[in-house]
């Protein structure tokens, strides 16, 4: 079963082939993936990274957390699953979810 990871701390002239590369080394990336601003298109300074096994996620993890990347510190972990942005049951703000008339 595959793991996702969150890569944060990223250097803005990190690319998507950086990462796989990367993580390449310690198993078989699935998929890497940096979160670009909708508006500029430009990094927002992190990514996922789908590693293959979870021994193969955990192997990234113990040698890149904390490893310098193109002059940053890097931040990896497993990442969490997102969590639930709609709906009127947040505890308070704009509600938000449905539909707008």
């Amino acid at each position: 079963m595959s793991t996702k990871l969150y890569v944060g701390n990223l250097s803005f002239n990190t690319s998507a082939q950086d990462l796989e590369t990367t993580f390449g080394a310690f198993g078989t990336v699935q998929s890497a993936n940096l979160i670009e601003d909708r508006d500029t298109g430009r990094s927002r300074g992190f990514g996922f990274v789908e590693m293959s096994s979870a021994d193969e996620a955990q192997a990234a993890i113990a040698s890149l957390d904390g490893k310098e990347m193109d002059g940053r510190s890097l931040k990896v972990n497993e990442a969490k699953p997102r969590e639930d942005r709609g709906g009127s049951s947040n505890g308070g703000g704009f509600g938000g979810g449905g539909r707008r008339y």
